[in-house]
Parts: structure tokens; sequence; C-alpha cells
């Protein structure tokens, strides 16, 4: 097996190693920027071409764990220059589903915020914390009243997370519904993108 490199968003890492370990794809080491990031996204685009420099003398592949994510096509731009692909999407929330099944929930509810296991569980630093709606609750309505429903698209069949879903869903005074997407989807992007090379 070629070494293999896969830059990827801190948000997908723990179910990203798990299907490597699934699939005893040992050849392939993952480097993780900030999840963080997604709060700032201009640092994306110059993170991962950083990681690039850093390794491109160090693996025979280097793959891309991010959708756009807010970026306007510069990661995009990015891994063009370097000639590296990343997983198909435009976020995580399309590699969990698929993009079919994604576009088929974003249609059928216009108006649906969407929930993974890493924002269920990290939901009050990253959304209450980080908007200000903790200390200001006036300003959820601000950011949240044109939504109808908060979807969790579930990674497992966790009761602690499901309660921590519902938990985000209730700060922001939206009705949960929960979607099983099982790591499969996730597990077919990394194959569409050679993460399995010989």
């Amino acid at each position: 097996m070629s070494r293999t490199l896969l830059i990827a968003c801190g948000a997908l890492a723990h179910e990203l190693v798990e299907v490597l370990q699934a699939n005893q794809w040992s050849h392939v080491e993952v480097q993780c920027l900030p999840a963080e990031w997604h709060n700032t996204p201009d640092k994306i685009a110059p993170g991962v071409e950083a990681k690039i420099l850093q390794n491109q003398d160090k693996f025979e592949h280097i793959l891309c764990g991010y959708g756009d994510c807010g970026t306007g096509g510069h990661l995009d731009t990015v891994l063009q220059r370097h000639n590296v692909e990343r997983l198909p999407g435009a976020h995580c929330y399309a590699f969990f589903t698929g993009q079919h099944t994604f576009t088929t929930l974003a249609e059928e509810e216009l108006g649906t915020f969407f929930l993974t296991d890493y924002l269920a569980w990290h939901f009050d630093r990253l959304i209450l914390d980080t908007l200000g709606i903790r200390k200001h609750p006036e300003l959820r309505d601000m950011y949240f009243g044109n939504y109808t429903r908060m979807l969790y698209l579930a990674q497992t069949d966790n009761p602690e997370r499901l309660a921590q879903a519902q938990q985000a869903a209730d700060s922001i005074n939206l009705p949960l519904e929960v979607h099983y997407t099982g790591l499969e989807p996730l597990q077919q992007s990394l194959q569409n993108i050679r993460v399995a090379v010989e």
C-alpha cells in the first residue's frame, strides 16, 4: 500500500479513524485541523495548504477530508494547485448521508438545521458560546428564527448523544428529528477518493 495522508476537519476525526480502522486501511494517516475554523473559514484553505507543503515529500498520496466549508471556492483552488482530491460534497452533512440523500432531506424542509454527532457533543461551545446566545438569549431568534426543525444526522446509536441532540434542539427552540446515517456513506466517499489505493 502507498502511504496516504488525509488532511481533515477535526469535526470528522472520530468517524474517519473508525472507518479507517474498520477497513484496516493502516496505510492512511489522518492529520486534522481545528473544527472551530468553520467559524472562521478564511483559515481553512491556507491551513490545508500549509499541511500539504509540510507533508508532500513524506507521502505518496495526499487527500483532503473537507467540503468547501464556506471557503467560497478557495479550498478547491488550493487543492487543484497541488493536485489533491477531496471528499465529494459541500460539507460534512453530505459526507455522512451521501449527496443524494442530503439533497432530499434539505429539500423536504428548507428551514432545516443539521446536526452531527460532533456538533451535538460540542453544541454549547460551538454554537451557544461562540454566537453569544448563552449570554444574550435574545440573539437566538436572530440566528435561528427562520429555522423550522433540527435534523440530527446520527452516526451512532448512542443514547447520550441523542440526549445531547435533544438538549441542543431545546436550546434554540426547534423540534428535533433524527435520521440515522451510520458510517457507510462516509466510507463510500473515502473509497471514491482512493483512500484504499494500492
